[in-house]
């Protein structure tokens, strides 16, 4: 699985601009602010049709410019692939594989696969529980299409539950709709449990053994998932799964419509870290929490790995830079083996240790 080219139009900084690359390692160096990220978050976008960093499509469309277009020639599967996606102000993105039209964003996903790794993936560990299940919803969304349609369904029905609990008092008629919705979330959450649990599993396994690695073997690092107290067993099938969670719908309703909230559901679902038997979250030092960071990015990249049979395209934005000398051998002795995209400040070493190319890039200009 790899990139062999991008064009990019009008996106971002970049006015109209193309680059081949290396099957192996590309090395994108430059000050800050002149396009490094830009690059690899239109590849990211382009393997799953969302954006690591902006809320709007529009975010991404050059100044005074109409539409934007980002396009990349891939091979994947023994196939070559060209894939384009088109963002216009005034109306929907357009999508196509091959020039044929993409429904949706998991059609992209079915080509190629990317694990995007930047500095603030760092503080997964510390942050709130949004951001590990964001990990776990970009990583699945890729993997798996009815995951990604579920999710999306959910998260509409979530709205609008939300909605009618926050305008009841108002417009107590609105609440004759509830139960439709709550039936929604309690199938479409069944589904986002089922697959997430099984992330999870694999999850643990890989990030376990990467950081007994990375620390010399002194360390012990689990990885659970945290849903609803009733489900018993999140890996259950997905029809007991649903059950379970109508039990719990059901026993929130009445203080779902006293506070107005949506109390409980997958949406609040999180993942436990532990250190030696310690929440990491609370007890772990910085270096810790930063090895375990490390060590569940790269689980993800084996995780695709055993889904697909290719290696994932690995974008790492800057973070070696982030990284103590040790952290940063451990990361560079693992990423062989599939194509890699490292951005950084200064032209470097890396190049003469991985085999690859170097490209410059200086106020959207790719050199």
């Amino acid at each position: 699985m790899r990139i062999d080219g991008l064009t990019l139009q009008s996106f971002r900084n970049y006015g109209n601009q193309s680059a081949d690359f290396d099957p192996r390692c590309n090395v994108i160096f430059g000050e800050n602010a002149q396009g490094k990220t830009n690059l690899l978050e239109a590849l990211v976008y382009l393997s799953c049709g969302k954006s690591p960093r902006a809320r709007t499509d529009r975010e991404m469309i050059g100044f005074d410019a109409p539409s934007a277009r980002m396009e990349a020639k891939i091979f994947a599967r023994d196939r070559d692939f060209r894939v384009r996606v088109d963002l216009f102000r005034d109306r929907r993105r357009k999508m196509t594989v091959n020039q044929v039209p993409a429904k949706n964003s998991a059609e992209l996903s079915q080509v190629y696969n990317t694990v995007f790794f930047c500095p603030d993936d760092l503080y997964l560990i510390r942050e709130g529980a949004a951001a590990r299940r964001k990990f776990m919803d970009n990583a699945l969304c890729q993997l798996r299409p009815r995951y990604a349609a579920a999710l999306t369904a959910y998260n509409r029905a979530y709205d609008h539950k939300t909605r009618i609990l926050r305008d009841s008092e108002e417009r107590p008629d609105l609440l004759a709709a509830l139960p439709d919705f709550n039936e929604q979330l309690v199938r479409y959450g069944a589904v986002l449990v089922h697959y997430r649990s099984q992330f999870t599993a694999r999850l643990n396994e890989y990030a376990a053994m990467h950081h007994r690695e990375c620390s010399g073997c002194r360390e012990e690092l689990e990885v659970r998932y945290q849903t609803v107290s009733s489900v018993q067993d999140p890996s259950s099938e997905v029809s007991v799964l649903t059950e379970q969670l109508r039990c719990h719908m059901e026993a929130h309703q009445a203080a779902e419509r006293a506070s107005r909230l949506c109390l409980s559901g997958p949406h609040k679902d999180d993942l436990l870290v532990t250190i030696d038997g310690r929440d990491a979250k609370s007890y772990a030092s910085q270096g810790q929490t930063r090895t375990a960071a490390l060590s569940m990015k790269l689980a993800e990249r084996e995780i695709y790995k055993n889904a697909t049979g290719e290696y994932p395209v690995l974008l790492l934005d800057d973070v070696l830079s982030e990284l103590d000398p040790k952290r940063q051998e451990f990361v560079l002795n693992r990423i062989a083996g599939g194509q890699v995209f490292i951005t950084c400040c200064e032209d470097d070493r890396l190049p003469q240790m991985l085999g690859g190319r170097v490209f410059h890039v200086e106020q959207g200009i790719i050199m």
